[in-house]
């Protein structure tokens, strides 16, 4: 996996394999194991000195929880994605502190961690403290070739409002990327979903102008986007394109409310795995609950079809017992 240097994506290149099936080789039906694996997160919304966001997430703890039920997944991803609102405020040591958490699980799993500026960041912060970058007001931007998939992060942030935007400059460097296609196409990561809210207050936040982003991507190779903000689990389409917008890791939006009436709770935090197969794309939902689980399919079991035939494995479990 190589990241791209005429950009501003960083983060630790390792080298390449044939990732996607290390964790779950075993095929039992029609499809291969996916080609790439990505892990897909939202939402951390960190202060300095972990101080509870407003006034009763632990955030840091939240986030924590996050990568240990992902690292537990045993999933070893090509890469790992953070759509946006890294740090609540902008804080230095926020950011410091979201190195601190997420950089050793990225060496773990030998993965790249791909950083994309949400509208809680700031930009010169988020450059200088966490991507090591100079501290200036350019869009926080990025392409990473995983041994064929292209991921390309957007910096959809407007300095000093909460809204999203993409100006004529980077949709000119996104046309520019997509010009030549990539071996198994393209993943574009943003914080603000080109996708309708039934929340109104997220209509007030949404990206602007998305027909612009959309003439750019009509024709290309990009198969799917993703995207954060929401603070809730969503699905789309875009422009033909598949969006899927994964929940925050700090807290989450109560939809059992009226729309009107949609706050904020410490639960329902998730994480995305998104599988990249030859002619599809799969985002999986995983919830970050401590609640106990059988253990009907374990390893053994799955060992157990392994060795039995396609014809035995459909006797074993699929037919139903006489009534």
């Amino acid at each position: 996996m190589v990241a791209t240097p005429s950009s501003d994506a960083v983060g630790p290149t390792p080298s390449p394999s044939a990732r996607a099936g290390e964790a779950a080789s075993v095929s039992f039906g029609q499809y291969p194991p996916a080609r790439r694996t990505i892990l897909h997160l939202s939402d951390t919304h960190l202060l300095a000195a972990n101080r509870p966001l407003a006034g009763r997430f632990d955030t840091a703890a939240n986030l924590r929880r996050t990568l240990e039920a992902a690292e537990a997944t045993g999933i070893r991803p090509d890469a790992i994605v953070f759509t946006g609102d890294l740090t609540d405020l902008g804080e230095p040591e926020a950011y410091a502190l979201l190195r601190e958490a997420v950089e050793p699980v990225a060496a773990r799993l030998d993965a790249p961690v791909v950083w994309v500026a949400g509208n809680h960041d700031e930009r010169p912060a988020l450059r200088r403290d966490l991507l090591g970058l100079p501290p200036t007001e350019e869009p926080v931007t990025g392409v990473w070739d995983l041994d064929g998939l292209r991921v390309v992060a957007l910096d959809s942030t407007v300095p000093g409002w909460h809204h999203g935007d993409l100006d004529a400059a980077q949709l000119e460097w996104l046309a520019g990327v997509l010009s030549a296609p990539a071996p198994l196409g393209t993943l574009l990561a943003l914080h603000h979903p080109p996708l309708p809210s039934h929340v109104p207050l997220f209509d007030i936040l949404e990206l602007r102008d998305q027909g612009r982003l959309a003439d750019v991507i009509a024709g290309t190779d990009v198969r799917a986007i993703l995207a954060g903000h929401l603070h809730y689990s969503t699905s789309g389409t875009f422009a033909g394109v598949p969006v899927s917008v994964a929940a925050a890791t700090c807290y989450t939006m109560n939809l059992a409310r009226p729309a009107v009436e949609v706050n904020g709770m410490d639960a329902g935090q998730s994480f995305h795995l998104v599988h990249v197969y030859d002619d599809t794309i799969t985002h999986a939902v995983v919830p970050v609950v401590d609640a106990p689980t059988g253990d009907f399919f374990s390893a053994e079991w799955v060992q157990r079809m392994s060795r039995l035939t396609p014809a035995e494995r459909l006797e074993a479990f699929s037919r139903k017992p006489p009534r």
